[in-house]
Formats: C-alpha cells, structure tokens, sequence
C-alpha cells in the first residue's frame, strides 16, 4: 500500500510513517498543499491523509482540489488527520469530500481501522 500524507509538521509525519512502516505500507510526504497535488499528478497512492491547517492552501481545499480533477485520481480516498476539534468539522470534512476523519495524537489501531473502513467502503487492499 502506498499512502500520501499532506502535512505540514515533520514529526506527525514521522509518528504516521513510523506506523505505516509497522503494517508493510509506503508512505511518501508532502509538506504542504500544492506539493502533494504535484506528487499525485506523478505518484500513484492507493490512499491519501491530509491535514487540515497548513501554510498556504488549507486541507478543505486540497480536498476540493483532489475531488475536481478530471481523472480517476479524483476517487482517491482521503481521511483528514486533524488536532482540530470544532464540534461540526466531521461533518464538514465530510461534505468537502474526505472518507474519513482521524483526530491528533493519532493512535496506531485508529489509523489503521480508519484506513481498513474507507478502503473495505472503495473496495481497495487493506493493511494486513
């Protein structure tokens, strides 16, 4: 499995690749929002995690940027990883197009049964 994550604190990145390692998957960084759409323009991933406040270009609207493309990419699952906590950011998240919601400090089995559920719903491979 090859996962992006779009954020922008090199020690959550750390924390989620040291995780991913754990279960066999890849994981490829991107730092901020138009970096990790240029690396799905070249990369392929089976899923995408993304951050919600970043420099530049927040999460909602690499989400948005994500869901218009004009190719299959536009279906790549995502699952927002936030330390936001606004009661209605769920459902907001949701609405812009994410598959799924994951709350920092993201615990291992959380990641990985949120990634099971989203790839199980699309019909994808899922981490052993």
């Amino acid at each position: 499995m090859n996962v992006l994550f779009i954020e922008d604190d090199p020690m959550n990145r750390r924390v989620v690749k040291d995780m991913l390692d754990v279960a066999g998957a890849t994981m490829a960084e991107a730092a901020w929002a138009e970096e990790g759409l240029a690396r799905i323009d070249g990369e392929t991933f089976d899923i995408v995690l993304v951050d919600l406040r970043m420099p530049g270009t927040d999460g909602f609207e690499t989400i948005r940027q994500i869901r218009a493309r004009p190719d299959a990419k536009a279906e790549l699952p995502i699952i927002v990883v936030t330390a936001d906590t606004a009661l209605d950011l769920r459902e907001r998240c949701l609405a812009t197009g994410a598959d799924d919601v994951l709350f920092k400090p993201v615990a291992m089995d959380a990641l990985f049964d949120a990634i099971g559920r989203v790839l199980a719903k699309r019909g994808g491979a899922i981490l052993a």
